[in-house]
Order: C-alpha cells, then sequence, then structure tokens
C-alpha cells in the first residue's frame, strides 16, 4: 500500500495547512471546497459569473493564497505551494478516484459531514483510505449506513495545528477499521510525515484536547475563585510547570477563543456527566461577542499596541472586561521553585508553598492529575499514549502519569486522600502493586508501563535512537567533556557533541580528528550528530573575545587552523562521514556540515553562516566552501560570467542569512542536491547511519583538485552591490567593512579570474581576514553585545 496522491476537502486554515504539510513531504494534493453562492465585488467589476472555472474554485483560491501570507509558514519554501491543486466539490468529486487517501476538514457538524462521505463513497476507488480531521465528532455516527467496504478504510486522523510544528497525529480507530490500516497509516504518519502518532479512542476530544482543555477550565475557574490576574496565573502555570512559555491563556490567545470554546463545548454536549468541568465563565461568552478571540484579532486576554515607548502588553482583567497594564509577578514559592533543580524539584518546590501562588498551583495541578487517571481507560490504549499526546500535542514536558511519578504517587495520594479527597481506581491499582510507580525502567533502559495489574513493556521505535540509553549501555567508544565517539551498531560510529551549547571547542576539535582515526581503521563510516537543544551554534565566542582582549593573536591563529584542518580532514576522511543537523546550525555548527560527504538533516533546520553579525567572516572554511559552491555553478566549456552564481552565495554569507527549514537551506546553497531530509526529528540519527552504509558500499574518497577564483570583476560586482546598500542605508558602514573583506576573500584575492588554486590558498585568505577583523574594536563591541543580549549589534 502506498499514497501517491492525496485529497483535502476543507480548504480551511486547519484544511489548507494539512495540505501544506503534504506538500512538505513530497506529496501533491487536491484542495476541494463549496462553490461560492454569489460573486465578490472584484469578480463583478471583471465580469466574471458564477460558471467561471475560476470562480467556482474561489474559496479554495483564495485559501491557498493565504497559506503564503501566513506566519509561521506552513511550507518549507514557497515553492511548494505548486503541489497543491485547487478544485471544487461540485465538479471535481469524481476526481476523487485520482488519490489514495481522503481528509475531511469541513465544518464541525454531523449531518454535514455524513452527506459528504455519503458523496464521497460513491467517487473513490476501492480501497482508498477516508479520514476525518473532526475534534470530536463520533466517528461511528458519520458512517453510519455506508458499507463495510468503504467504513473498513475509514478511521480519524486528528492533527494538530499548524500541522508543520505541532508533532501530535491522533488515529482515531472507527468500529470498522481494518487493523492493517491502523498500523500502515501509524507508520506513515511518523516517517513520511514527521509526527508522533498515538491511537485514540472514540471520545469526544480524543486524549490531548480532553485533558488540555479541562486543565484550561480548571485554571480558569480558580483563577476566578482565587482572585489572581491573567499574567499572575500564566507565570504560574507556564515552563516552571512543565508548561511552554505560552503557559495558559497566551495559549488560547495563540488557539484562539472560539475554537477554544467549541472544543470545551464539545465535552460539555458529548458528555453530560462532565458537563460542569467543561462550563466556562460567563466573561468568556462576553469576549467571544466583543470579538476578542486572540491574536488573529490582535486581542484577547492579552492586548498588544505601540506606545511612545515602544510595544505596549495589556492584560484583560475578567472582572471589569478592561485591559490593564501588565505586571511583574512575585510569589516566594515561585521564586524559590525557579531557582530548585530539574523539573520535578521545581513542581514539588511550587505546590508545596505556603503563599497564594502555591495554593494556586496545587488546584489547578491536583485536578488535572486526577482527571488524567478517571478517564484514562475510556480515551487510550494506555498510559504512555497518554503521556506523549500531552507532551507533543500541548507540548508539556511531561505527562501526567509522568508527573504523577516524579513527584511521587504515594505523595500526591495521601494528600488527596488528607484534603478529602478521592483517588481514582487507576491509581489505588498502581498503589497496591507496591512498587507505587505508573512506569518501571530495568537496567537496560527497557521501559514498562501500568496496565490491568502488570507492567507491559513500550514498544521500542525501529526509527529512532536514544544516546542517553545509548550511553547506559555502554555504547561509547571514547570521548571527552565535549564529545563522545557512539557505536550505532552496524560498523557505524556517531561523533556526537555535548559541550554547552554544542559549540565548538578544542575539545570537540580533538575529537573530530581522533575519532576519524578511530573510525578509517574500524568502521564504515561516521555519523556526526546529537540529541541537543540545536545541532551546533558555532565556535566558542567567549574564548575568541578573551584572547583578542589579552591580544593573543597566536592563539587565535592556531585554533583557526586547527578548526580549518579538522574541517579537510573530514571532507578528505576515508570513510564517509554524513552529517546530521537539525534546529540552530550556525557559523561552525554550518561548516561542519559544509565539509560532510553528505547531510541527512531534520526538515526543520535552521542552518546559517552568521558569523559577520559577531563582525567577522566565517573561519572554519565556510567562507572558502561558498566559493567552492559558487564556482561549480558554472559549468565546464559554458562562457558565462561567474557573477551570479557568486552573487546568490556571497548573499547567503554576507547577510548571515539563516534557513528556515532544510529546503530552504538548499536554496542557500548549503545543502547539494544529493543532501536529504527527514521529517521526523526523531529519525534522523538512524537515517543518516542508513545513508553511511549506503554511501560505504561504493565509496571513494575525496580528491584534492583545483578551484576556479572569480577574480576582481566579481570582487567589484559585490563591492559595487554593497556600496549601493550602504548608499540605500540598509547597511552601516562597518557592515560594508566587512562585506568587503568577505568578497575578496570569497573572490579569490588578487588573482585573476578563472586562475585554478588549491583550497588552501582560499583558507588561508580566509584566515587572514578573520584575523584581521577579530581584532578590531567594532568587532569586539560586536561579540560583546551578542554574548551579552543574544542578538547582533549593527555598529
Amino acid at each position: 500500500m502506498q499514497i501517491h496522491k492525496v485529497a483535502v476537502i476543507g480548504s480551511g486554515v486547519m484544511g489548507g495547512t494539512i495540505a501544506a504539510h503534504l506538500a512538505n513531504a513530497g506529496i501533491p494534493s487536491l484542495l476541494l471546497d463549496i462553490v461560492p453562492s454569489k460573486l465578490s465585488a472584484k469578480e463583478e467589476a471583471a465580469g466574471l459569473t458564477l460558471e467561471d472555472r475560476k470562480v467556482r474554485n474561489s474559496i479554495g483560491l483564495t485559501n491557498k493564497a493565504k497559506l503564503l501570507k501566513m506566519n509561521p509558514a506552513p511550507f518549507l519554501v514557497p515553492e511548494f505551494a505548486d503541489r497543491i491543486e485547487v478544485g471544487n466539490l461540485s465538479d471535481d468529486l469524481s476526481r476523487l478516484s485520482e488519490v489514495d487517501w481522503v481528509i475531511e476538514v469541513v465544518v464541525e457538524r454531523l449531518d454535514i459531514k455524513q452527506d459528504l462521505f455519503k458523496k464521497v463513497a460513491a467517487h473513490v476507488r476501492p480501497g482508498t483510505i477516508v479520514t476525518s480531521n473532526t475534534s470530536g465528532i463520533s466517528l461511528k455516527s458519520m458512517v453510519e449506513g455506508l458499507p463495510e467496504s468503504f467504513t473498513q478504510y475509514f478511521l480519524g486522523t486528528h492533527f494538530f495545528n499548524p500541522p508543520r510544528y505541532m508533532k501530535l497525529l491522533e488515529i482515531i480507530p472507527g468500529p470498522n477499521t481494518d487493523p492493517e490500516i491502523i498500523k500502515f497509516l501509524s507508520e506513515f504518519g511518523e516517517r513520511v510525515l514527521g509526527k508522533g502518532v498515538v491511537l485514540a479512542k472514540d471520545t469526544p476530544n480524543f486524549i490531548a484536547n480532553r485533558i488540555g482543555v479541562f486543565g484550561l477550565a480548571v485554571t480558569l475557574q480558580e483563577m476566578l475563585r482565587s482572585g489572581l490576574t491573567v499574567d499572575e496565573v500564566d507565570a504560574l502555570t507556564g515552563p516552571v510547570m512543565g508548561r511552554p512559555k505560552s503557559a495558559s491563556f497566551r495559549t488560547v490567545d495563540l488557539v484562539g477563543l472560539d475554537t477554544f470554546i467549541h472544543t470545551a463545548n464539545t465535552v460539555a454536549v458529548g458528555v453530560p456527566s462532565e458537563k460542569e468541568n467543561f462550563t466556562l465563565p460567563e466573561f468568556m461568552q462576553t469576549m467571544l461577542t466583543n470579538g476578542w478571540l486572540g491574536d488573529k484579532t490582535k486581542q484577547g486576554f492579552y492586548k498588544k499596541s505601540k506606545g511612545p515607548q515602544g510595544k505596549v502588553i495589556e492584560v484583560l482583567d475578567p472582572h471589569t472586561m478592561t485591559y490593564v497594564p501588565k505586571k511583574a509577578v512575585k510569589f516566594a514559592s515561585l521564586d524559590k521553585a525557579k531557582a530548585a533543580g530539574g523539573l520535578a524539584e521545581k513542581i514539588r518546590t511550587l505546590v508545596s508553598g505556603k503563599d497564594a501562588g502555591a495554593e494556586f498551583s496545587w488546584s489547578v495541578l491536583k485536578p488535572v492529575l486526577l482527571y488524567a487517571a478517571t478517564i484514562a481507560k475510556d480515551i487510550a490504549d494506555n498510559i504512555s499514549g497518554i503521556d506523549e499526546a500531552m507532551r507533543w500535542g500541548f507540548n508539556w514536558e511531561m505527562g501526567p502519569f509522568e508527573l504523577w511519578d516524579a513527584l511521587g504517587v504515594k505523595v500526591i495520594a495521601d494528600r488527596v486522600v488528607a484534603e478529602g479527597g478521592k483517588l481514582p481506581p487507576l491509581v489505588e491499582e498502581v498503589l497496591a502493586t507496591g512498587s507505587g510507580r505508573f512506569y518501571q525502567k530495568s537496567e537496560s533502559g527497557q521501559v514498562s508501563y501500568f496496565e490491568a495489574g502488570q507492567y507491559l513493556p513500550k514498544a521500542v521505535n525501529p526509527f529512532a535512537f536514544s544516546f542517553k540509553q545509548a550511553h547506559k549501555q555502554g555504547k561509547e567508544i571514547f570521548g571527552n567533556a565535549g564529545a563522545s565517539l557512539m557505536d550505532l551498531g552496524d560498523g557505524v560510529a556517531c561523533l556526537e557533541f555535548h559541550s554547552p551549547n554544542n559549540s565548538i571547542g578544542a575539545d570537540i576539535v580533538t575529537m573530530v580528528q581522533k575519532s576519524l582515526v578511530e573510525v578509517e581503521k574500524n568502521y564504515l563510516g561516521m555519523v556526526i550528530g546529537n540529541q541537543g537543544k540545536n545541532f551546533c551554534v558555532g565556535a566558542n565566542l567567549m574564548l575568541i573575545l578573551l584572547e583578542a582582549e589579552e591580544e593573543n593573536w597566536d592563539e587565535i591563529d592556531l585554533m583557526i587552523r586547527a578548526l580549518q584542518n579538522e574541517m579537510m580532514a573530514i571532507k578528505y576522511a576515508k570513510k564517509p562521514v554524513v552529517a546530521a543537523p537539525f534546529g540552530m546550525t550556525l557559523g561552525g555548527g554550518a561548516e561542519i556540515c559544509l565539509h560532510s560527504h553528505a547531510i541527512q538533516a531534520s526538515s526543520e533546520l535552521y542552518m546559517g553562516l552568521v558569523e559577520l553579525g559577531v563582525g567577522l567572516i566565517p573561519g572554519g572554511g565556510g567562507t572558502k566552501e561558498m566559493a567552492v559552491r559558487a564556482m561549480e555553478g558554472v559549468l565546464p566549456g559554458i562562457q558565462v560570467s561567474p557573477d551570479y552564481f557568486f552573487a546568490k552565495r556571497f548573499e547567503a554569507v554576507a547577510m548571515a542569512q539563516v534557513s528556515n527549514s532544510a529546503e530552504r537551506a538548499r536554496q542557500l546553497g548549503f545543502l547539494r542536491n544529493y543532501d536529504r531530509y527527514s521529517m521526523n526529528p526523531d529519525h534522523v540519527i538512524l537515517d543518516a547511519k542508513a545513508r553511511v552504509i549506503d554511501l560505504a558500499r561504493n565509496f571513494r574518497p575525496n580528491l584534492p583538485t583545483k578551484v576556479k577564483v572569480g577574480g576582481p570583476g566579481v570582487r567589484a560586482t559585490l563591492e559595487l552591490a554593497l556600496h549601493g546598500m550602504r548608499e540605500g542605508n540598509y547597511i552601516s558602514e562597518y557592515d560594508q567593512h566587512l562585506g568587503n573583506k568577505l568578497a575578496f576573500a570569497m573572490s579569490g584575492g588578487d588573482r585573476p579570474a578563472g586562475m585554478l588554486v588549491d583550497e588552501q590558498y582560499l583558507l588561508d585568505l580566509e584566515r587572514e581576514a578573520f584575523m584581521s577583523l577579530v581584532g578590531e574594536p567594532k568587532t569586539q563591541d560586536r561579540i560583546r553585545h551578542m554574548l551579552a543580549k543574544g542578538k547582533p549589534l549593527r555598529n
């Protein structure tokens, strides 16, 4: 079974962004919506009629155009929008026979969905998968009366918004869904779409929204009871509680108040016994009536405006329905919790305090833990799926059962009972085991979860690799404070960075050299990757600044030479080296990738040579490599000016451009045509390992070659462009100075156009420019500012 093309029915925000994410995964789609009932003023002025195809497709076309203006961008690159073809439900239903998967994303009304699925069933090929993106309507009710030949391929696929960035995909089997279809779509969702897939039961709001919206409803009720303000609540329910920075009310503003209310009402209607839990305060209905929906209407629980001193953020006072200035939040329990080490200790400190902040925090955490344990068996196959859903769908650091364990099941249970509460049967079952934990972990790292009186082993994901577990299993070959060489199995090693921020210092440079020697002797090849917050943020700027302030120029020169030598050692290694970048891959991190034999990146890749932002040029071979890649654009025997090719590569470096995806990194010249990326970040390491094995089958090391230089003519073109930007006040005088230094090094210095030089000549030019700049006061000011503020200084 394969999926080559998909139809998405419903082109609104959710349908459009699902189609966009399919496009990111290389899957073309047919995006269908209804035919408008009347012409727009613009269409009337153009003399169009309701029979014109452009008019009949106008809803879908308008919504597709909106995708290109969304922030954050739903496409990896705008060009992927071409993978979406727009049609309409009146003229194009017959084209459903062309697709392998139909996704319904229309308005949440049972009668409309029932009518639509009857039409869909009449047009799809036998064996076509059909799914609904409903957030809570019963799947069984949607397809009642339709033949089993249709319903065995029917199920729910609940994407979270925005689909490109939110990891969770809840798959909800229908009453007749073929188990093979569930298995296939689960693996497709994980491997091809990059999702964290959780199987949910056909209950209102499924898993993540059921628990997450319950938690927000409790938070609202408790805020009104306690008298705390919106900003106080968000301070208490954010990262200190293992929740995202958007906490509670910023999250509602991001999602949209209308969406939140609809989701809460779904459970209130679908589960009458829980109506009280999901009944929202009256002031929220007033907000809805006023159109205070959050970010999409510029005001919700928070309101942003511009004042004389810049941006002003105000907070809603629900008692007066007016906006008041945002204030600094102070609770002794909160301050102590922030200072505590580890999430469990932070939460334990927060909820055990004696002030109003501590009382509030316990009053919102306790009901969520009890609720999750009460409904667990109704909404999911196991507790592990619930924890994953909350981590992937609501960005919680720990799911509810992980929190039970982290805080102590017996500790929480004793406090609940002491306060007159009742324990859910599931908690009593866990306490009866004697272990008092929802999860157990063996010495080898195997995790088991509690289920019906026993502990069942959690399935090991065959596509994912854990460095944390590998270290526990003794897979480290050798290492130091900055990096470790790990055994991935099957003859492949991996150089794992683990320095602070994965920045490149002497430890990592030493490990590159030592690892290459080991790999060339005993392994098929090597991956360079890790599972930190980011792949690598570049060189250790603090060290460079300290040496510059002490005027230790020889030390800096040795550092840059060593870095260049190791980059070249990677490029000319006798065994294949595959870089596995993800997240922020800046400066030296990008240079490592540029010199690797291949790249297996995460699709979410923020790569750039950003050294000009701190008053330097790339000094680890990045300037040289971009010059080499510029000249690769000039085909042998073709008489064409290299100015264009140089301009594109020069611009990427001079403007410190950072990709917002792996595909954009390819456009900027950081990835080559044969480099690949994984849609699922958890799969990058093993995908890179597979790439090493593939390359090793017939590997031939790179041989040193001569490189054509661009010459003075190219440099003059680049300098002229910089002069124009300076005259237009787009860059500072010092930016122009830096750009000229870069242009000189990239174009080959004073060598004539087309002259063949070796790479070492370009490396020397690069290093000389770097050394001349690191001593300049304005460069050192830029470095200090970046270290202090985390932002570039334009001096």
